[in-house]
């Protein structure tokens, strides 16, 4: 199997069209040619990671957030970003990042951590179309059973290994309805509303963005790598399908410490 193949079948599944106009999708370092000995999933790609990489004899990588988020005017070792590409090609590692594209897709990111919480009925929360595909930034479904807002969090903290979790203060009425939109998506809180949604996880959201909520809709915001960690799993059984060893990266990116 050539990383080509391996974006093929990828981008099968989450089709570089549905990233967003400022995103950067899709091949980040190394040959499409070369053949792959065998694929490390991870969150984000960073020196360590490369390691992890090389240490379990995969020769590429597959991550949710982009390496190369902007041009590089060049390739030395005064940034992060600029080490990791270099240690990347000295490897002869390969990078692939399925970002926006893999959150709007159909069964993408939110569609995991919607099945994580058990949701039923799940679809997207504001559904467009980009060509003949269906896709959205964020999705809603429904409890199995009507939970107290406090429960509620709790069940999501552990379900998510969450240390702390933001809300504002709790709903005085039973959560069915809930909205997701994983990472930095306090940008669909009023669609959220506007579903219907009686809670709304994400991961990030800015301080004003808690104000004018007050017993409309339950907030939860659980952090941004937290609430993306399971899309590992969605690249494991993509490749898994098309016959690729795979590899959960071990390294713990997450550069936000709870103290």
């Amino acid at each position: 199997m050539k990383v080509k193949e391996v974006l093929d079948a990828l981008e099968r599944f989450a089709p570089l069209p549905l990233q967003e106009s400022w995103d950067n999708a899709g091949l980040q370092v190394g040959l499409t040619e070369a053949e792959v000995s065998g694929a490390l999933l991870c969150l984000d790609v960073t020196e360590k990671v490369v390691d992890e990489a090389v240490e379990k004899g995969c020769n590429l990588i597959v991550s949710h957030h982009p390496l190369l988020f902007r041009g590089l005017k060049m390739v030395s070792d005064q940034t992060d970003v600029q080490r990791t590409v270099r240690k990347a090609i000295l490897h002869d590692v390969a990078v692939v990042s399925m970002h926006t594209n893999m959150d709007n897709a159909q069964d993408g990111v939110n569609w995991k951590i919607a099945e994580k919480l058990g949701l039923q009925n799940v679809r997207f929360m504001a559904p467009k179309q980009v060509g003949n595909v269906v896709c959205g930034s964020g999705v809603i479904g429904e409890l199995k059973e009507p939970t107290a807002a406090d429960d509620f969090v709790l069940n999501v903290k552990k379900t998510f290994d969450v240390e702390c979790a933001q809300c504002n203060e709790l709903l005085r009425r039973p959560v069915v309805r809930v909205a997701i939109c994983g990472g930095a998506g306090d940008f669909m809180t009023d669609e959220a509303v506007k579903a219907g949604a009686d809670a709304f996880i994400t991961g990030e959201m800015h301080y004003h963005q808690f104000f004018g909520y007050e017993q409309r809709i339950q907030l939860c915001v659980i952090g941004h790598y937290q609430s993306e960690q399971f899309t590992r799993e969605i690249f494991r059984d993509v490749l898994a399908s098309a016959g690729i060893r795979t590899e959960m990266a071990e390294t713990n990116t997450n550069p936000v410490l709870y103290l």
